[in-house]
């Protein structure tokens, strides 16, 4: 028998992760009894979780607390579309044991594709080489362009996303430096890194690439002095968080080191306030969060839990189920 099942998320969130095919799919292996719904819409009408065994969610998706749990007395699985499940959880749904699978392993398919085509652009010095003919009116010389022949590219965490990125790095010939206190040995020789402490990441790299999680634990990790110590000509990229960065010293660095770029996918807040000099400083490169998955690349997510939803019907354990200890240390 088809497990029961709903979708419970946003309405963009739903139209982008679960597209026709995948509701298709999904509506073949579990019998959805009812129109996607919001947080808000389940709230408003908590009947309609009662016969829920497996949830479907993503951005937007509902907190597991009390309340939500005891309308649900029957839900087994939820399936999130999407990253981090940390807004979502709390101690009721842990205790309760329901597994939840999130799509955080396919999100870094698409944050480690970004990264890897900043890191290579850096390398050749490519934001600089932008600004200087804009604000010039003509090309800046060809000067401290370290390129991809052994040069050095800094990863800072090695979970799925740093990981990742190390594996594209590969094909190239590059040495990388790596900082995680929690890698050992032998899992920096098969991503083929060289462990080392943050400050020499920093001081050796021809490009860092930050991806840490934000937690308690590494809010304001990235100082100033860390950017100051950086090579001539070299170039900081952050994927990750921007609550990992102290970011008023960062700008008081960059204004030190204008030779220094740093590319900014994420910012804290976000975006950067009005007026802040991050939106002005000629050697900051801004994106608007665009690193994670995008329109199409959503798919990828939805198609992860189609796979995750075929493992529990069969009694197979999930590829990318979170534990309640898992989820102390992911984004």
């Amino acid at each position: 028998m088809k497990p029961k099942g709903l979708f419970i998320l946003d309405k963009y969130a739903y139209d982008v992760i679960y597209g026709p095919e995948e509701r298709a799919e999904i509506a073949r292996l579990a019998d959805i009894y009812a129109p996607q719904q919001t947080a808000a819409d389940a709230a408003a009408n908590p009947a309609v979780l009662r016969d829920a065994e497996v949830i479907f969610s993503g951005w937007g998706g509902p907190k597991m607390d009390d309340a939500f749990l005891a309308s649900a007395p029957r839900l087994k699985a939820v399936f999130y579309g999407a990253g981090s499940i940390r807004y979502m959880m709390t101690d009721a749904f842990w205790i309760r044991g329901i597994a939840i699978s999130s799509a955080y392993g396919v999100l870094a398919v698409s944050v480690g594709e970004f990264a890897l085509a900043g890191i290579l652009f850096s390398l050749k010095r490519g934001w600089h080489f932008i600004m200087s003919a804009r604000r010039d009116g003509k090309h800046a010389p060809h000067e401290g362009v370290a390129g991809a022949f052994g040069s050095t590219v800094g990863i800072i965490s090695l979970g799925m996303v740093g990981r990742r990125v190390c594996g594209l790095l590969k094909q190239f010939d590059l040495r990388v430096l790596a900082y995680d206190p929690f890698a050992d040995a032998r899992s920096a020789a098969e991503l083929g890194v060289e462990l080392c402490p943050l400050d020499e990441l920093f001081r050796r790299s021809d490009v860092v690439s930050l991806h840490t999680p934000w937690l308690k634990e590494t809010e304001g990790m990235i100082t100033g002095e860390h950017l100051r110590m950086m090579k001539r000509g070299s170039t900081f990229i952050n994927t990750s968080r921007g609550a990992i960065v102290r970011e008023d010293e960062m700008i008081e660095a960059l204004r030190a080191r204008p030779d220094v770029y740093a590319v900014l996918d994420v910012t804290h807040p976000e975006p950067p306030v009005a007026g802040s000099p991050l939106w002005t400083l000629p050697n900051v490169v801004l994106t608007p969060h665009v690193a994670g998955p995008m329109e199409g690349e959503c798919r990828r997510m939805g198609q992860a839990m189609i796979s995750e939803l075929k493992r529990f019907i069969a009694g197979e354990k999930l590829q990318w189920g979170i534990t309640r200890e898992m989820s102390a240390k992911l984004a």
